[in-house]
């Protein structure tokens, strides 16, 4: 089958691998029919190099339709139609049972502390091979599964895979008060449904992105919005009163714009040799924290700071002094997509499209454009805000 390979830093390509096959009774294999290139992919385009391996396949955000099933498989049948969550779980042990599928204890990588494997993303998540290929193998396929109707396009489920649902969590944990103000930092997929979803709550939503296009999507479903400055932080200020937002998502993560010296480390660790640079990226590692401080300063004193954004940096220097002194509630996480499905369906099924999930793909494109589409997306060219695959 063809699938979109990791060969090195930003360089990936589509080639030819062996079909996936039943390993356990309790897989099934999964034609798939579109594959998006999300944000978090990008770290591995140009960051997460040393945690991967030459041929790597990538993708997490997967749909399709089952074309074979393990013989302990009950709850899926050949000719379903699937979307993939891009965390793997049981749905049976201690975590599961409590809504925390991404921190799985049947699938947790032990080996580097690591929570629930995931699809298409690294040693630290597993290495288990990605959906942006043909075919994809589904391990425990009973529970790792969302099974939709056949009468809506890929576009109105796909998004259920990762991006809807942790725009939800995020907004969730935002803990935003009835009739309170969300800011949302960065307006990429996952920052467009979180203003989304805080519009649909009744909430003031503002939000910030230096892209005017992701600007001008976000100004479409009600959201005031605002260019990155370095007085930003003041802005927002003004707009509530000059005490800040409510409760604010960070939907950029850890290649957030400014903060060169860790640029350069970033990319200087990067240079070393892969298991040099693992050690140094798992103990040392450091992220561009601009946005995080930035949410920091914005919210409130007592409001809560949401990380939707991925950080992976263990020697990040946090200003605990300010945090401390605001009162103010942090939570954060990989996102837990099955404990959110029930909220979420009605939602991409309701014919109003309440969310605008017809609203986000800005590409849609086969898979062999999926190279140069990853390094669009990188730059932010061409409009680009979301890339749908079809193999």
């Amino acid at each position: 089958m063809r699938a979109l390979t990791w060969q090195g830093k930003r360089d990936v390509q589509v080639t030819e691998v062996p079909d996936p096959v039943i390993q356990k009774p309790t897989d099934a294999i999964i034609r798939i029919t579109s594959s998006a290139i999300c944000g978090s992919d990008l770290h591995l385009y140009e960051l997460l190099g040393p945690f991967l391996d030459r041929g790597d396949i990538l993708g997490h955000e997967p749909m399709g339709v089952v074309v074979e099933v393990g013989a302990a498989v009950t709850n899926l049948s050949v000719g379903d139609r699937v979307v993939i969550p891009f965390n793997i779980a049981c749905g049976e042990c201690f975590m599961c049972r409590r809504g925390l599928q991404s921190q799985c204890e049947t699938t947790q990588v032990r080996e580097y502390g690591s929570g629930a494997a995931l699809f298409g993303y690294t040693k630290l998540y597993g290495q288990v091979p990605g959906g942006q290929a043909e075919y994809l193998r589904v391990p425990l396929a009973d529970y790792n599964h969302v099974r939709v109707g056949s009468e809506l396009p890929d576009d109105r489920y796909l998004y259920l895979s990762d991006i809807l649902p942790t725009a939800w969590q995020g907004v969730e944990y935002a803990n935003v008060p009835e009739g309170g103000t969300l800011a949302v930092l960065g307006l990429g997929p996952v920052g467009q449904f979180a203003t989304r979803i805080g519009a649909q709550r009744g909430l003031r939503v503002l939000a910030v992105d230096p892209v005017p296009e992701r600007r001008a999507m976000a100004e479409r479903h009600g959201v005031e919005t605002f260019d990155l400055s370095d007085t930003i932080v003041d802005e927002l200020r003004d707009q509530t009163e000059g005490r800040g937002a409510d409760s604010v998502v960070d939907a950029v993560g850890m290649e957030a714009h400014g903060a060169p010296g860790v640029k350069f480390a970033q990319h200087a660790v990067g240079l070393l040799p892969d298991a040099v640079a693992r050690v140094a990226l798992d103990k040392a590692g450091l992220d561009r924290l601009t946005a995080l401080h930035a949410a920091i300063d914005i919210v409130r004193r007592g409001g809560t700071v949401s990380l939707s954004g991925v950080y992976a940096g263990d020697a990040d220097i946090m200003p605990m002094k300010t945090m401390f002194d605001k009162q103010m509630n942090l939570r954060m996480g990989q996102c837990n997509v099955k404990r959110w499905m029930e909220d979420l369906v009605p939602l991409v099924e309701d014919p109003a499209d309440p969310l605008g999930v017809m609203d986000l793909a800005t590409h849609h494109a086969p898979l062999e454009d999926a190279p140069a589409l990853y390094s669009t997306f990188q730059r932010k060219e061409d409009g680009c805000i979301k890339v749908v695959l079809n193999p």
